[in-house]
């Protein structure tokens, strides 16, 4: 199978991510549960992750990353921790449901929610933060990138209206992190949630959030810690206050091996290949008749994204055709942005999306490209 769907996870991890989470699997006891040795070795591997992931993000303190299972939960997490009935909240129309869906259900408590429209290449329309601003304006919750269109949202405006306005800026990570530099204190980033099972090439279960010093989360799920076990209610310091039950250590040594990797790689030198990978592709699909494509291809950085559709034709047609015809993966439909579709138009077609990994090859893009060009060929019999 050729693979295309890297937005969604990674699947051809470094071997060190493998022989990481085996290792673990044979020899980590309960981590923050005893003193023995295996415990102890959890123990060790967690800190150093949290220390890697922090110097990776620019976070400071080790001690304010939090683990969780993924970036939905994580947003679950800040969402739910910082946010209030009545709070007035600015998002975008670009959102994926992990943001979207947290925010409706305070939204139906009573809480105010505005979007930031897109233009017609997708484009999130920042320059109008300053009209959705109100009295109880607490937060900007926004993507980094989408995961339908690649664009890359420019998170230093961001930044400087939530600092203008004292609003708090938190900001998912899912398509960005471990293929765009990200520095949270650069790009003034209160809360990055991310997931370890994309680009930062872990495994899947495994992901975390990066918290700044200055914002308190409410526990989102209260239990054993394996400290302050006589505490009625859970311990207060992070990133106790954060993790309750035991930890997934054998998914955090498969991440941490995945971090070093991508340390030893470099981010940027991976993402350009990535990049160049769907450049191309895109620069060889539009030559075809009848393909219309979503997104800001001319700017000079963006998740390597390509999504389009083919005429008027169901976008599920052409995914089935593409792995049962040709054994090659992606993603099609609305890709859990229903908003985001809504705006483009493609709620009922929805789209075909090509995500593109530094492991995808120039031979497998033009394997998928003559692909797509019989597709055209005989849509009529799709």
């Amino acid at each position: 199978m050729i693979y295309f769907d890297n937005a969604a996870t990674s699947m051809h991890k470094p071997k060190e991510v493998t022989d990481a989470v085996v290792f673990a699997l044979n020899h980590f006891g309960n981590a923050s549960r005893g003193v023995y040795d295996e415990s102890l070795q959890a123990d060790r591997l967690i800190y150093d992750a949290r220390s890697e992931i922090a110097a990776l993000f620019n976070a400071g303190n080790p001690r304010q990353v939090a683990f969780s299972k993924n970036s939905t939960e994580s947003l679950n997490i800040a969402i739910f921790g910082t946010l209030s009935p009545d709070d007035h909240v600015i998002s975008s129309v670009s959102e994926h449901n992990s943001v979207l869906r947290p925010l409706h259900y305070l939204q139906d408590q009573g809480m105010q929610l505005s979007f930031l429209p897109i233009d017609e290449k997708g484009r999130i329309k920042l320059d109008l933060i300053p009209s959705l601003i109100q009295k109880n304006t607490k937060a900007i919750v926004i993507t980094h990138a989408s995961n339908v269109s690649g664009n890359i949202t420019d998170l230093h405006t961001v930044s400087d209206f939530c600092k203008k306005y004292n609003l708090m800026l938190i900001v998912d990570a899912s398509q960005t992190a471990g293929s765009i530099d990200i520095d949270m204190q650069a790009m003034g980033i209160d809360i990055l949630c991310f997931t370890g099972h994309k680009s930062l090439m872990g495994p899947q279960g495994i992901g975390g959030l990066c918290v700044n010093e200055n914002i308190y989360i409410k526990p989102f799920i209260v239990g054993g810690t394996g400290i302050h076990s006589y505490d009625r209610l859970q311990p207060d310091k992070m990133p106790t206050r954060l993790e309750s039950g035991t930890i997934n250590s054998i998914g955090i040594a498969g991440l941490l091996a995945a971090v070093k990797y991508l340390k030893a790689q470099n981010v940027s030198t991976l993402h350009q290949k990535a990049l160049e990978v769907s450049q191309y592709f895109y620069s060889k699909l539009r030559e075809f008749e009848g393909i219309k494509f979503y997104g800001d291809y001319e700017a000079s950085n963006r998740a390597a994204i390509v999504s389009f559709n083919i005429a008027d034709i169901d976008s599920a047609l052409i995914g089935k055709s593409l792995i049962s015809d040709y054994n090659i993966s992606t993603r099609v439909g609305t890709h859990c942005a229903p908003l985001l579709h809504i705006a483009f138009g493609t709620d009922k077609q929805g789209m075909v999306r090509f995500s593109f990994s530094h492991n995808n090859t120039f031979e497998e893009v033009n394997t998928a490209i003559q692909a797509l060009k019989n597709i055209i060929n005989t849509k009529e019999d799709l």
